[in-house]
C-alpha cells in the first residue's frame, strides 16, 4: 500500500520541482535516477508531471540518493541533511536493502524471504526497512526491478564492445551462461520469477515484460546480423530468438540443478551447445 505516513506533511505541488532539482544535481537522466532510487520510471515521470503523488517511501529514497533532507522535499524543513549512519554503505541504504533482498531471494526463494531477514542482513531494524519500502510486496518488486535493470546495463555494456552482430550474439551467450557466482544468483532469481509469471502476480507480470524485451534484444541482434551478411539470409529473427532463448533457459536450468565441481563442467557444456546451435542454424555458411 502506498502511504505518506513516514514523513511529516504531505507532498505538495512544489515537491515535484524539488525532486527535479535533485535529479538535475545528480547529473544523470531521469531514467537513470529512477534506477538509482529503485523506482518505476513511469511512476517517477507521472509524479513529476503532477498526475501521481510521490509516496513517503519514494521521497525517502530520493532524499537518500540526493543527500537532502526528506522534509525539504515536502517544504517543511531545510535542504541540508545530516551525515547518515549509513554513509559508508555503497549506494546508500535503499540499494543495500535491495541488493540484500536479491541475494536472499537467490539463496532461499521468493516466498521464503521475510522483512526481518532483510533487516538482519542489513544490520538494521524492520522499521528502517519499512521507511524506504513500506510493504514486503513493494520491496520485492523493487528488488526484481533492480535485478533486471542491472542485467540490462551489463548486457548493453557488453554489446557496445562487439564489432558485429555475430560478436554481439557471442557476448549474449557468455552473459547468459551461469559460470560465476553472480550469474548463478541471477539465474536462481529468474527461476523463482518464472513461477510468479505463471501465477500472473504483479512481480510475475514485471518479469514477463522484461523477458519480452530480452527476447526482442536477441531478435534485433539477429536482424542486424542478417543485414550485415554474417547470419543466414532469409532467417526469421523472431523465430530464431524464440528458439535460442528457449534453449538458453533449458540449459541454464540444468546447470543450476548440478552442484559442486560438476557445475563448471555443465556450464562449459551449455556454452558449447549454444555455440554449436548458433554455428549450425544462425551463422552464414
Amino acid at each position: 500500500m502506498e502511504t505518506d505516513d513516514a514523513l511529516d506533511g504531505a507532498p505538495t505541488a512544489d515537491t515535484a520541482a524539488r525532486v527535479r532539482e535533485v535529479i538535475a544535481a545528480a547529473g544523470v537522466s531521469q531514467r537513470e535516477f529512477a534506477r538509482r532510487v529503485v523506482m518505476d520510471p513511469s511512476k517517477l515521470s507521472r509524479s513529476l508531471s503532477g498526475t501521481r503523488r510521490f509516496t513517503a517511501a519514494e521521497l525517502a529514497r530520493i532524499a537518500d540518493e540526493g543527500r537532502v533532507d526528506a522534509g525539504w522535499l515536502l517544504g517543511t524543513r531545510s535542504r541540508e541533511k545530516a551525515a547518515a549512519p549509513t554513509a559508508g554503505v555503497e549506494g546508500g541504504r535503499p540499494l543495500q536493502i535491495v541488493r540484500e533482498t536479491v541475494r536472499l531471494i537467490a539463496e532461499h526463494g521468493f516466498h521464503a524471504v521475510r522483512v526481518a531477514d532483510i533487516a538482519r542482513a542489513c544490520a538494521t531494524s524492520s522499521a528502517a526497512i519499512h521507511y524506504h519500502f513500506p510493504g514486503r510486496a513493494e520491496l520485492l518488486e523493487a528488488a526484481v526491478r533492480w535485478c533486471m535493470d542491472e542485467d540490462t546495463a551489463r548486457r548493453a555494456a557488453r554489446l557496445a564492445e562487439a564489432d558485429d552482430a555475430a560478436a554481439e550474439l557471442r557476448q549474449l551467450i557468455a552473459l547468459q551462461t551461469p559460470r560465476t557466482a553472480q550469474q548463478r544468483r541471477q539465474w536462481a532469481v529468474w527461476l523463482d520469477l518464472w513461477a510468479e509469471a505463471a501465477r500472473s502476480t504483479a512481480v510475475g507480470r514485471l518479469h514477463s515484460e522484461y523477458y519480452r524485451q530480452w527476447r526482442e534484444t536477441v531478435a534485433d541482434v539477429v536482424r542486424r546480423g542478417v543485414g550485415q551478411g554474417v547470419f543466414r539470409a532469409g532467417l526469421d529473427p523472431q523465430a530464431a530468438a524464440l528458439t535460442l532463448t528457449a534453449l538458453i533457459d533449458g540449459l541454464a536450468t540444468h546447470v543450476l540443478s548440478v552442484g559442486g565441481p560438476s557445475s563448471a563442467a555443465a556450464a562449459d557444456a551449455m556454452h558449447a551447445a549454444l555455440t554449436t546451435h548458433v554455428t549450425d542454424t544462425i551463422l552464414a555458411p
